[in-house]
């Protein structure tokens, strides 16, 4: 009786200690999941905004890329510098490695350009490519003003990219508005430098009158829709910087002298050299923007004047 008694006290006692088991485990446990489950929410987010981002880029990189260097207008859309230089792919150095010098060239044949400079990213200055350009003795700030006040499409114009360096200008017409003192940098006066694409064709064919194709390009080569003009006086210029363009250029020196500092791209310090040359009033020099860092500076003397283009 007494054995009976002690079993049915042990699974009575059974039940009241399983009915008031502590459930540590399972609290942890089931405290552990939501977060682990938060955490994996957050890096599946945090993976989405990611892909965002980088896809916002690249849309910004091509309408910026479609605009500005297909068709030369202004872009609403824009990373800052250091942004687009820190997703520019490295380059391979074999383009400057072997450069020592810019040479100084005349009277070159385009099948001599096409082997040497044409297309390997090499930096060169003709010295006789704007002889007989009625641009050299025709254009200045004055003919560029009366030009474009003149045209009917002033809207149109303004959509073309403007770019106003330091000097606060919104858009050519503005900068075509100064004051004949500041103009000729008078004592006093705040120098100026900018420059705009000569997108629209009321005014291109104006222009291309009293210019045209350097004869030293290659003769299956064309020159670019759109070509760029910069103008201004000497204490500005552009500043350090690389293109984001998809051909070779040049820019021909119409008035007054720049010059230009030429530096490889950072991962090609150790085996390319840097160029400090000066291009004088009727010289052209060629390069592909898209590989130098290059900066201007206006030398003291007449104002300057640069037009230039790309070609393929």
């Amino acid at each position: 009786m007494k054995k009976e008694k002690v079993v049915e006290a042990r699974s009575r006692l059974g039940q009241i200690l399983d009915s008031h088991k502590p459930d540590y485990l399972s609290s942890t446990l089931q405290n552990l999941l939501p977060n682990s489950c938060k955490g994996f929410q957050c890096s599946k987010k945090l993976a989405k905004r990611i892909k965002l981002v980088l896809v916002t880029i690249v849309i910004i990189l091509g309408v910026k890329y479609y605009y500005e260097e297909m068709q030369g207008k202004k872009c609403a859309l824009s990373l800052p510098p250091p942004l687009r230089y820190a997703f520019r792919p490295p380059e391979s150095c074999d383009f400057c490695a072997n450069i020592k010098n810019v040479p100084r060239l005349q009277n070159i044949n385009p099948q001599e350009f096409e082997k040497k400079f044409a297309y390997n990213a090499a930096p060169v200055i003709i010295s006789d490519a704007t002889k007989n350009w009625t641009a050299v003795s025709l254009f200045n700030y004055w003919y560029f003003r009366d030009v474009y006040g003149k045209a009917k499409q002033k809207q149109q114009i303004k959509e073309c990219q403007f770019l106003p360096y330091k000097t606060g200008f919104f858009d050519i017409y503005d900068a075509l508005d100064m004051e004949e003192d500041r103009v000729e940098l008078k004592p006093g006066e705040q120098p100026w430098y900018f420059g705009w694409s000569n997108c629209h064709a009321e005014t291109a064919e104006e222009f291309r009158k009293h210019y045209g194709r350097p004869y030293f390009l290659p003769e299956s080569s064309e020159n670019n829709a759109v070509d760029w003009f910069f103008i201004g006086t000497s204490g500005l210029g552009a500043q350090m910087h690389i293109d984001n363009v998809r051909l070779p250029s040049w820019q021909a020196q119409l008035a007054g002298s720049k010059r230009w500092l030429l530096v490889p791209p950072p991962e090609c310090y150790l085996q390319c050299h840097s160029f400090d040359v000066v291009v004088q009033q009727g010289d052209i020099i060629v390069l592909d923007t898209n590989k130098w860092y290059h900066q201007t500076f206006v030398q003291p003397g007449a104002i300057s004047l640069t037009i230039g283009a790309e070609y393929d």
